[in-house]
């Protein structure tokens, strides 16, 4: 059943083909969107629609995208869809996390390799034995690319949830037993940070069999707080953004090896 009443435009992101990249970085606040645009050659805004606004311009005459997907697995996962539907095939998810390791660092950066099933989204496209992993490829690429630019960065296992507040406050919650418990668990297994949408994102592209990795700005740590040790909150996203820019002219020059 077709739901647009725009011809060619898919439903809820309101794009069709053509009006993106392959290439799209993904944003959660449509806010970032237009900064994220300005690293791009001749940047236009081609849809605003609900949480969902869309820049595409070129990175090294390639076409390239950003879209902001809002908060959580739902309104991603319809952003992953549609864009795929529109000839997207690779994506970077960008955006705040928080760190659960003390040696994670307020300003660094967590690249998510895997992610903690901790969501409902997922569930809905995989058995919940079927694991939540990142492209390898994408995730080098982001590797590569922090490394490149400096930055102090992480790659590892990063937690999932659909409610903020059950993280932050736990103890309030009904199931706080099965929360804290858990938090626990996650911590012992080393996971780096937690955030709200990796899981989603790499399951389904999974099920749609194109690529997608995640990059993070830590914005603080509560295990460190929690350990009396130094923890400032730091909101500037700019170097995430930078890593995810500098990761798709990777993949841009390695697809352009081996097509």
């Amino acid at each position: 059943m077709k739901y647009s009443q725009n011809e060619g435009k898919q439903y809820h992101i309101q794009v069709g083909t053509g009006d993106i990249g392959r290439y799209v970085i993904l944003p959660g606040d449509p806010k970032r969107c237009e900064k994220i645009a300005q690293y791009f050659e001749c940047a236009e805004l081609v849809a605003e629609s609900r949480e969902y606004v869309t820049y595409t311009g070129f990175l090294d005459g390639v076409k390239v995208s950003v879209t902001s997907t809002g908060i959580g697995g739902p309104s991603a996962a319809i952003a992953m869809e549609e864009l795929v539907m529109a000839g997207a095939d690779t994506f970077i998810r960008i955006g705040t996390c928080g760190g659960m390791q003390t040696h994670v660092m307020s300003g660094d950066v967590v690249i998510a390799s895997g992610a903690i099933r901790m969501e409902g989204t997922s569930r809905e496209y995989a058995p919940i034995e079927f694991p939540a992993v990142a492209d390898v490829q994408v995730v080098n690429s982001l590797a590569e690319a922090a490394k490149k630019l400096g930055q102090a960065y992480h790659v590892g296992i990063v937690q999932c949830k659909d409610s903020f507040y059950g993280q932050h406050s736990p103890e309030s919650k009904p199931v706080s037993y099965e929360l804290l418990n858990k938090w626990e668990a996650w911590k012992k297994l080393g996971c780096l940070a937690s955030e709200m949408e990796s899981a989603a994102l790499f399951v389904i592209a999974s099920s749609l069999h194109v690529r997608v990795g995640s990059c993070f700005l830590v914005l603080a740590n509560q295990e460190r707080e929690k350990a009396g040790l130094d923890n400032p909150v730091v909101h500037d996203t700019d170097m995430a953004v930078r890593t995810a820019v500098e990761a798709i002219r990777g993949l841009i020059k390695c697809d352009g090896r081996q097509s």
